[in-house]
């Protein structure tokens, strides 16, 4: 079992360092400090390719963000922010990061930028909250990056998701082109929770940037339903995307035995989890005999058996053309980089494992110099990135 997210910050970031995509595209081109790990050619449908671990000691790296002066922020589950800078992995952690649960599949989680972090430096991460008797959360706090500290901490949300389970924390964060702030959260290992809308659990939520619940979301003003709720029916939510072309919302979701997901997002949707799902249990039990039902979405895409989906990413770069719109997963236990290509009425119309025995895909994000970055989840794990071969 394990997690996934990812967004496309840098489109969000609407670059106001002019000298940014001229450092980003240095660093693709020459290397750096990755010159030490030999990089490794691969083929596949469309596009060579070649390996290059960025940087490598990251214990458990959970999420990334990348910053307009070409910098990048990677959180580690057991609690640390760290940033990568040209090339080499500051010994430091950024300070101001909260205690976190790192407890199970909980830990620091997921980071992300403000649109216009540019002017305010404000930094975004999800983490596991402690609570009393080993109880946790999926929570989301903000501060402003200054030197090597997040400053004027504050939080954001506190999920109504409290359980002593180590499981299901989501929790990917994503800023769409309004500026609406999107959080993952899982439904914590209890499936029915998932249909609660009392709860938090196993939802997506929608937010201001500063907490706020946007007057239009779906469940404002109901007495049965808590207002930040943007979706429910989700198990584990472990990747979130926004589509560059459309602007729409993509999830990826890890099922249980079978039933991964890419999920269309829309606003109320019931996801169905667990009354229809194309899984079953870890112990071979079924947990529903039905896989369709009105008033559920149905998935774009799932995968049986799983992969254990976790980040997700649409390519809209430069550097491998022949990828532009397909979508990339990737796989904890599957231990690859799933492709996935839609056609326009978004039906599946081809679909590719790459770097099949990398390990535990963890993420997966398109930088801003067009190149494809990976996260791999082990306790001394590089950050790697996809280059064209040649």
């Amino acid at each position: 079992m394990g997690y996934a997210d990812p967004q496309r910050a840098t489109r969000a970031l609407r670059f106001r360092a002019p000298h940014a995509r001229a450092v980003l595209f240095a660093l693709a081109a020459t290397g750096c400090a990755a010159q030490a790990v030999p990089a490794q050619t691969h083929t596949s449908q469309h596009h060579a390719f070649r390996t290059v671990n960025v940087v490598e000691g990251l214990e458990h790296p959970w999420g990334m963000a990348f910053l307009p002066d070409g910098d990048i922020l990677v959180t580690e589950r057991p609690g640390r922010l760290r940033i990568v800078r040209d090339g080499a992995l500051s010994p430091d952690p950024i300070t101001g990061v909260p205690d976190v649960h790192a407890r199970g599949q909980g830990g620091l989680l997921d980071v992300a930028i403000h649109p216009d972090f540019a002017e305010n430096r404000f930094v975004y991460l999800s983490y596991s909250k402690p609570g009393p008797d080993r109880t946790a959360t999926t929570a989301v706090i903000r501060g402003r990056l200054e030197g090597n500290a997040l400053t004027g901490v504050e939080e954001i949300i506190e999920a109504k998701a409290w359980r002593q389970a180590g499981q299901h924390f989501g929790s990917r964060l994503v800023f769409d082109r309004d500026g609406y702030l999107y959080i993952t959260v899982g439904e914590r290992g209890e499936m029915q929770a998932a249909q609660d809308l009392t709860n938090h659990q196993g939802t997506v939520l929608r937010l201001h940037d500063d907490g706020r619940v946007p007057e239009d979301n779906p469940f404002v003003g109901r007495s049965d339903a808590l207002p930040e709720i943007y979706t429910y029916g989700n198990r584990s939510p472990q990747g979130l995307t926004v589509h560059p072309a459309t602007g729409e919302l993509w999830e990826s979701e890890h099922g249980p035995r079978g039933g991964d997901e890419i999920n269309l997002i829309r606003p109320g949707a019931n996801y169905g989890w667990p009354v229809i799902t194309y899984g079953i249990n870890y112990n071979g039990r079924p947990i529903s005999d039905i896989q369709e039902k009105e008033g559920m979405e149905q998935p774009l895409h799932n995968w049986v058996p799983s992969i254990a989906t976790s980040g997700i990413a649409i390519y809209d770069g430069d550097r491998f053309p022949n990828w532009r719109g397909d979508v990339f997963v990737g796989g904890l236990a599957g231990q690859h980089l799933a492709r996935v290509r839609f056609d326009s009425d978004r039906n599946v119309i081809e679909t590719e494992k790459l770097l099949e025995g990398i390990g535990r895909v963890r993420d997966v994000r398109t930088g801003p110099d067009g190149s494809i970055y990976l996260l791999i989840d082990a306790p001394d794990a590089p950050l790697v990135r996809l280059d064209p071969a040649g």
